[in-house]
């Protein structure tokens, strides 16, 4: 999988960060969060990072 750093919250590699993958699919690097009360199957998890992070990466594309 080629992966390509779309943006990030700081020059280290352990800060919230989202990628791009030439699978057609995106990749978030943050924090896990335990307080969610959500139920997530084993399989999947769940990740928490800033709301500017994907203003960065995105930009206009969102919306609103």
């Amino acid at each position: 999988m080629k992966v390509t750093m779309l943006a990030t919250t700081c020059d280290k590699k352990d800060c919230p960060t989202i990628y791009k993958t030439d699978r057609g699919t995106i990749l978030v690097q943050g924090e896990t969060p335990t307080d969610h009360g959500l139920s997530i199957p084993a399989h999947e998890t769940l990740v928490e990072i800033p709301i500017e992070l994907i203003r960065e990466a995105f930009g206009d594309q969102l919306g609103g």
